[in-house]
């Protein structure tokens, strides 16, 4: 794994920016020291596995509970975002060539974890006239190979510059559940996501529930940009619109003074109040709390997602539960 690199070395584009230290975290707040023997075995698998984890280069604040379970989200195609998200703490800059040998490596290693479910993201290639979308697919595939009853979800970027069918491909390697996040409300875009545009990202979750209606959709929202709650309830009406099935909320945490300053900490009777509405607008499955993270309990929870399913009749949507 490469070396951790002081912030303006891998925010190049975050150098200049004026610091803006966030509020005082609230006592609603608190992660345990990465710790334990399972913890320990994780972090020597990935690393001599030479693999690269989103738990890491995002500094995800369940890394040290998720790794002492044996859980990492593997993150493929290098650990070098083409994008300069401000909230994101992924480096930026010019990515290196692909690892062909990358995929067999992650495959084998979610054996050596002995991983049921697992979870596979990327950095944005936008160097590639595919955006990557082989490379997930290669990837699914060795897993499938390697591990047979291990189900598999992808968080993917959003193919922006590319043929919009390469989603296709993707889809068509059938993962078990199909996840992009749209991270913000729309009109926080230009400062939070300018690289990306939020209609672009909600006709991709469209085009692969209509692609393949049997693979779960999933998108999340992070909390405390700047936000306001009918924005929120907005994209949660988007979101439902393009038959997303599984929506996940948490609070954004400011990775350095560089990064987009938190607006606000919501108190935790907020996220169980936006648990309801977007239950109420039919989500099959939502999860909000101030730590909920994309890949957090994703095991769990894609056991609920699929007993959910074959509860519900009339279609999807009609029947939902609410997951910490």
């Amino acid at each position: 794994m490469t070396a951790r690199q002081a912030p303006t070395q891998r925010h190049p584009e975050k150098a200049h920016r004026k610091s803006v230290p966030g509020p005082a975290k609230p006592d609603w707040i608190r992660v345990r020291a990465p710790s334990g023997a399972g913890y320990s075995r994780t972090r020597d698998l990935v690393r001599d596995a030479k693999l690269t984890t989103v738990c890491e280069e995002a500094s995800c604040p369940n890394m040290g509970e998720c790794w002492d379970q044996g859980h990492a989200t593997m993150m493929i195609m290098g650990d070098t975002c083409t994008r300069g998200c401000t909230f994101c703490n992924v480096a930026t800059g010019r990515p290196e060539a692909l690892d062909p040998f990358e995929p067999g490596r992650v495959a084998k290693a979610v054996a050596q974890l002995g991983l049921r479910h697992v979870v596979i993201t990327s950095v944005d290639r936008d160097d590639l006239a595919d955006g990557g979308a082989e490379h997930f697919v290669r990837t699914i595939r060795a897993i499938r190979q390697c591990n047979p009853g291990t189900t598999i979800e992808i968080l993917t970027p959003d193919f922006l510059k590319c043929d919009p069918a390469v989603v296709d491909v993707v889809v068509d390697a059938r993962p078990d559940v199909f996840n992009h996040n749209l991270e913000t409300v729309p009109g926080l875009y230009p400062q939070v996501r300018p690289g990306a545009r939020y209609y672009h990202s909600l006709r991709l979750l469209d085009r692969v529930r209509q692609r393949n209606p049997s693979i779960f959709t999933k998108s999340g929202l992070m909390v405390g940009l700047g936000e306001d709650r009918q924005s929120v309830h907005q994209v949660m009406d988007d979101l439902r619109a393009a038959g997303v099935d599984f929506l996940t909320i948490g609070q954004y945490l400011q990775p350095t003074p560089k990064h987009h300053p938190v607006e606000r900490y919501l108190p935790l009777e907020d996220f169980a109040a936006l648990k309801v509405a977007a239950l109420g607008k039919g989500f099959l499955m939502v999860a909000a709390s101030p730590l909920t993270r994309s890949s957090y309990h994703a095991d769990a929870d894609f056991e609920k997602l699929q007993a959910l399913r074959s509860e519900t009749t009339g279609g999807l949507g009609q029947k939902g539960v609410s997951t910490q």
